[in-house]
């Protein structure tokens, strides 16, 4: 059984895109969030991945992160400090924590 996941993605004023992510994610549904980040990613802008929503992540999400790392930046809510912190995401992109 899947984990619920909604993925959604726009554009900021400037143009760089941002998928922004609803829910869990974890081993069951990483291959779909691994593929939104790959798709959103855009030549010339930093993806902004947009995690205020989410309630839970674990190895197989930061693996997706991890693997765009040079090509976004992640918004999070104080619930995943600690995770993106630990992981050494914070040290290799930009972290912002909202809320």
């Amino acid at each position: 059984m899947n984990t619920p996941l909604d993925l959604a993605t726009g554009l900021q004023a400037d143009g760089a895109p941002v998928l922004t992510v609803v829910g869990e994610i974890d081993m069951s549904n990483a291959a779909l969030f691994r593929t939104a980040i790959a798709d959103a990613v855009v030549d010339g802008h930093r993806l902004t991945v947009d995690l205020t929503a989410v309630e839970y992540l674990d190895s197989a999400a930061l693996a997706a992160l991890f693997a765009h790392v040079d090509r976004l930046q992640v918004v999070a809510n104080p619930l995943l400090d600690s995770v993106l912190t630990i992981s050494g995401l914070r040290d290799l992109t930009t972290v912002t924590i909202r809320g």
